[in-house]
């Protein structure tokens, strides 16, 4: 009988041992992330965290054999899964893919947390039930607000009429009121109608909470939503007894609200005017009309290129339209070519380009981009007006100089990319299409602009063609 304990004793001992290294892996890991260089580090840092922690938990739990198979298959599909998924998604659909990875942290929360009421309810404490309708509610929200969130970005759903109405008011306060007596009740009935009550209404709540939300602050929701799979996963760390759940949650919950915050201050918009205030973007397609321009000018790739043999600084601002065009290669290539013409390049990054945060970096990155060329709005702002050339890809809202100027522009007080300081702008658009905001671009009209028409990856072939029988980037590459 000692041998025995003292056996079940040395187990727990180092499953405990394992879920703390986990944590100190995982914080390790999550610092890593904060930096373009040690990212790629990082997310495998917090992965092999993750991994520990699953074998600690188990060593503690010690399942029986029965139960082994089934953690190894559903290891092996949901692994499976992620490794397709991580080679076939191309890199527009991330954000869709970050929404659905947000959706599956808020469902795994969710299903833990109820398996907890059904099968475990009798020796959990008033803590655990608390925990359980906290991992139960927010992990509901969680996963129908990203399948939403998800289905938007994808274009499969547009937001309905009456959304945009008082209605979704009534039905959302409703729909809360429901949620908030259902977890009231649950802790007297943890495994009776009160519970599928919350599950239902909470995932209710989250469809109507996200579905009036139009494409424009999309990079908010999919923080916010990033935030929420963070408590999710938290107060399921309480549900079950695990350090890491609890330290990881936390973490990611609260770099998920601050990153929400830092998406709000780059839009100008406040998170109850996003979650409540109606869509700035009704649709996730933004801006398929087109304004009414009196003074476009536009150009040729040739007389683009030009320009860009007689520059000495040129700066892209890359936009969803470079992502949709799968165009970050051919603009590496460009990059590559001015430099050996000695021709200094940079990024300009909005907070809010694409469609989820960080959407541009990761796009760049992929094409091997130098992360020191990336440079963020409040960097490369003051050095526009020393800027020779400045070629925009698919951005608009972003760079829309009405921002600072017209207080009757919905974008007033945004903060934006000052491209109209700089002496020479091209914009590279395949139509005069407005952005999510639905506006004209002010920044198309100024006498320094010049529009190219077309996909951004051929003006982009089309410019290295141009440069090339120029004879840019050969004296260097043969001295």
């Amino acid at each position: 009988m000692e041998s025995l304990f003292a056996g079940g004793l040395a187990t727990a001992h180092l499953g405990e041992a394992l879920d703390l290294l986990a944590v100190l892996l995982l914080s390790l890991g999550l610092k890593g992330l904060s930096r373009v260089s040690s990212a790629r580090a990082a997310n495998a840092l917090a992965a092999l965290a993750m991994g520990l922690a699953v074998v600690g938990l188990l060593v503690q739990l010690h399942p029986p054999a029965s139960v082994w198979l089934w953690i190894a298959v559903g290891s092996s599909l949901g692994g499976l899964a992620g490794v397709i998924t991580a080679q076939r998604v191309p890199m527009t659909a991330m954000p869709e893919t970050v929404a659905l990875f947000n959706g599956c942290g808020g469902m795994a929360s969710l299903l833990v947390a109820v398996g907890v009421a059904l099968y475990g309810a009798a020796d959990a404490s008033l803590v655990d039930l608390i925990s359980i309708a906290i991992s139960v509610v927010v992990g509901a929200i969680t996963f129908s607000g990203s399948l939403v969130a998800m289905a938007k970005l994808q274009g499969w759903l547009d937001t309905p009429a009456w959304t945009q109405s008082s209605l979704r008011h009534g039905v959302n306060i409703a729909l809360a009121l429901v949620t908030l007596a259902a977890a009231v009740l649950l802790p007297g009935h943890p495994g009776g109608l009160p519970l599928l009550v919350l599950v239902v209404a909470s995932s209710l709540l989250g469809i109507g909470v996200t579905l009036s939300i139009g494409g424009a602050d999309m990079p908010v929701v999919i923080s916010l939503l990033n935030s929420y799979s963070g408590v999710a996963a938290a107060a399921a760390g309480f549900v079950v007894g695990s350090q890491l759940l609890i330290v990881a949650g936390a973490m990611v919950g609260a770099a998920g609200l601050i990153l929400t915050q830092v998406m709000c201050t780059a839009m100008n918009r406040s998170l109850v005017s996003v979650l409540f205030g109606g869509a700035l973007g009704a649709s996730v397609g933004g801006g398929g009309r087109e304004a009414g321009y009196t003074r476009i000018t536009s150009c040729s790739p040739e007389e683009c290129a030009l320009a860009l043999e007689q520059a000495e600084r040129v700066v892209f601002v890359p936009g969803y339209g470079l992502a949709v065009a799968q165009a970050q290669h051919a603009l590496r290539e460009l990059s590559k070519l001015l430099e050996a013409h000695g021709v200094k390049v940079a990024y300009a990054i909005h907070p809010v380009a694409g469609r989820m945060p960080g959407h541009m970096n990761v796009l760049l990155a992929e094409a091997d981009v130098p992360y020191e060329q990336l440079l963020e709005m409040d960097t490369i702002n003051p050095e526009f007006p020393q800027t020779d050339v400045v070629i925009v890809l698919g951005a608009n809202d972003v760079v829309n100089p009405d921002a600072k100027t017209d207080p009757s522009s919905p974008l007033f007080g945004m903060p934006v990319l000052e491209v109209d300081q700089a002496r020479q702008v091209f914009v590279v658009k395949r139509s005069l299409g407005a952005g999510y905001a639905g506006i004209a671009n002010a920044l198309f009209e100024l006498p320094q602009t010049a529009m190219v028409f077309g996909d951004a990856k051929a003006v982009i072939n089309g410019l290295l063609t141009e440069l090339r029988g120029l004879g840019v980037g050969k004296a260097k590459a043969t001295a």
